[in-house]
């Protein structure tokens, strides 16, 4: 086991330069100019050039990507071309708020999706069954950002219950305040949560419920209660761990759609500003931890794997 993990993290270094290579390409080769925003009408070529030379714009692409990756390698991500502030302390001036909206809403996506799966698959093809599907349906159909505005135009716009925008209201300080702001984020990132876990929970207890240790549990005297609790959750759980792990970048990089639609103060509305104002290093940052995250997040998954299946751990 440690021999494999060794082995994936040594990996992860040729994968990361390459995705750092090619982001970097994609990223340049993006239309647009990011010293536009620096610019005035009336401002002299002269001074333009100037701007472009003090931001290193002006060098080759490949002498620019080793002067970024000579000074990552140091961990210094460089300073954003629009505010001028380190890229990292603003990374990290923006994780509680990304890691408390994106973990709140992963917890109750389990919470609901996986009770909800199993009660699905155990009453398959009843009413129940099919009211679920209609709903998950939904979910997965309708996009996140129109469902969020709904929830804006009715819980804020027309009932006034919750504030529509933002992590707090100004002057106040409690945490009651960030509770109720989180509450219409949260609801919409564990709708489309849970409509897809649910199905993945749902189709993967069906397979298992036709396997022979049900049969054999039934013929031993256990209640269904007792086999779905103690064989078939285990079981039913291998694809949700997969899940978790290509989850685990969107909990530090954020859900860019929603922040942006709450205006919340975390890190995916970062990333959304930076790439609207070609923000470079900026981007490339964001890019980089989402892409070492999925990384360790599979590898995680693969460990839960072993530990949760001993025929995994056979094999492996």
């Amino acid at each position: 086991m440690i021999q494999t993990i060794f082995k994936r993290l040594l990996q992860t270094i040729p994968m990361l330069f390459i995705i750092s290579l090619v982001s970097f390409a994609l990223v340049q080769l993006a239309p647009g100019d990011p010293i536009t925003s620096f610019v005035t009408p009336n401002m002299n070529p002269d001074d333009v050039e100037r701007i472009r030379q003090s931001l290193g714009l002006d060098q080759p692409i490949y002498v620019q990507y080793f002067k970024w990756l000579a000074n990552v390698l140091q961990g210094n991500f460089g300073y954003s071309l629009i505010n001028n502030q380190p890229v990292l302390g603003q990374i990290i001036e923006r994780l509680p708020a990304t890691i408390g909206l994106m973990g709140t809403a992963l917890f109750f996506t389990l919470l609901l999706s996986i009770p909800l799966g199993l009660v699905a698959a155990a009453y398959e093809n009843t009413r129940l069954d099919r009211v679920l599907n209609a709903v998950s349906y939904i979910g997965i159909s309708i996009p996140i950002f129109w469902f969020a505005m709904i929830l804006i135009d009715v819980f804020s716009v027309q009932l006034g219950w919750l504030p529509s925008l933002g992590m707090r209201t100004i002057g106040v300080e409690s945490f009651w305040d960030v509770v109720k702001h989180a509450i219409l984020p949260v609801t919409a990132l564990t709708f489309q949560g849970c409509a897809s876990y649910y199905r993945y929970v749902r189709s993967n207890t069906i397979n298992q419920l036709k396997e022979e240790y049900v049969l054999f549990g039934y013929a031993k005297g256990l209640s269904k209660a007792q086999i779905m609790r103690h064989h078939v959750l285990k079981n039913s759980l291998l694809p949700v761990i997969t899940l978790l792990g290509m989850y685990l970048p969107q909990i530090i990089t954020g859900a860019f759609i929603t922040e942006s639609v709450f205006s919340w103060p975390g890190m995916g509305s970062l990333g959304i500003n930076a790439i609207f104002q070609l923000d470079y290093p900026m981007i490339m940052a964001i890019t980089m931890f989402s892409a070492l995250l999925l990384i360790i997040g599979n590898l995680l998954a693969d460990i839960a794997y072993t530990i949760i299946d001993p025929r995994i751990r056979e094999v492996s």
